[in-house]
């Protein structure tokens, strides 16, 4: 079959549909991905992805006209539509598949839903992942088990990436990546500053800040640079593409809700979670470092429940230096994140 998947943004949730491509690709079906700009270089390239169409949002009534365009010549057997807002309703109905499909009513929003003629079956809210691998039962595909995220780097990517761990002293590298797209899911910069040096002095990582180019990420970057005894490598403000061979890269990434999460959990490198306003076990790391996680969304005593979408204000404050610190060496013990890993 011909297949369009509509999956826009974010970047962790890109991150998400390559295991359904994926599963695709290897029943042999055409994988067409229309995509925004920003998380666009993750899918280029990629083994299970034929095609990637751009769909520029933000452009608003030409955007759409461009995108109709890039679509008007291609015929598609399916369409799946893995967003849940408003947005995803131009590319879905664009694409002209005869079978469309999407979320039920109650797990979209914004009418969405009506955009497809199919939907899944009604359920709970659960993992981002989980909730994609969904649309492989409506299509009668096996789930793949393991999971596998089949993300490639050219020869260019790996001799950049060579060379620039080279340059760090051949100690093991720990990620921070200080910002969210949401600043109410961040961690406090003088707490970063504190385990960046527990980290340098006690544990024998180097240190390294990792997120893109926004004013705001980098702000909060300089302030843990400048509170730290030694001022962390900087890595912020590179692009997709290097974002992701340099997580590769890493031996521990430390991380609010965010993209980045999801592209270490890709390449397996160990992650400490830190979770207060959303809830992990919705957009946590799929099934994997469950135990280095610092969630202070879920009620003591409460059972995980990933139904729970509803944001939790005031409790990325309660995480502690010494919450990290301990499941760093946890990472250590059991991850054995300390030692250098094997690079892409």
């Amino acid at each position: 079959m011909r297949i369009c998947i509509v999956l826009l943004t974010g970047l962790g949730d890109v991150i998400h549909g390559l295991p359904l491509a994926n599963a695709l690709r290897d029943q042999g079906h055409r994988i067409t991905w229309v995509v925004e700009p920003m998380p666009a270089p993750v899918l280029r390239p990629h083994p299970s992805i034929d095609e990637v169409v751009v769909y520029r949002k933000r452009e608003g009534v030409r955007g759409v006209a461009e995108l109709a365009r890039a679509l008007s010549g291609r015929r598609f057997d399916v369409t799946l539509n893995l967003n849940v807002y408003t947005k995803s309703v131009w590319p879905t109905l664009l694409s002209r598949a005869p079978l469309r499909i999407g979320f039920d009513r109650t797990r979209s929003f914004e009418g969405v839903w009506l955009a497809a003629n199919r939907h899944l079956p009604p359920a709970p809210r659960a993992h981002t992942q989980e909730m994609f691998l969904q649309f492989l039962d409506v299509l009668g595909v096996a789930r793949p088990e393991p999971l596998e995220w089949r993300i490639p780097f050219t020869d260019e990517e790996r001799r950049a990436q060579a060379d620039f761990f080279a340059a760090l002293d051949g100690r093991p590298v720990a990620a921070l990546v200080p910002a969210s797209a949401n600043r109410k899911k961040d961690w406090l910069p003088e707490r970063y500053a504190a385990v960046a040096d527990a980290l340098e002095r006690d544990f024998g990582f180097r240190t390294m800040l990792v997120g893109g180019p926004g004013e705001r990420e980098n702000a909060l970057a300089r302030e843990i640079a400048e509170r730290a005894a030694v001022p962390p490598v900087s890595a912020m403000g590179d692009g997709i593409r290097r974002l992701m061979w340099t997580l590769a890269g890493c031996g521990l990434v430390i991380a609010p809700d965010t993209g980045p999460v999801h592209i270490a959990r890709a390449f397996g490198v160990p992650v400490i979670g830190l979770y207060g306003h959303t809830n992990p076990w919705r957009v946590g790391p799929y099934r994997a470092f469950e135990d280095l996680w610092v969630d202070r969304y879920t009620e003591p005593g409460a059972a995980p429940d990933p139904s729970h979408w509803d944001p939790r204000h005031g409790r990325m404050e309660q995480i502690t230096i010494e919450d990290v610190l301990e499941r760093v060496q946890r990472a250590i013990g059991r991850y054995s994140a300390g030692r250098l890993p094997r690079r892409a």
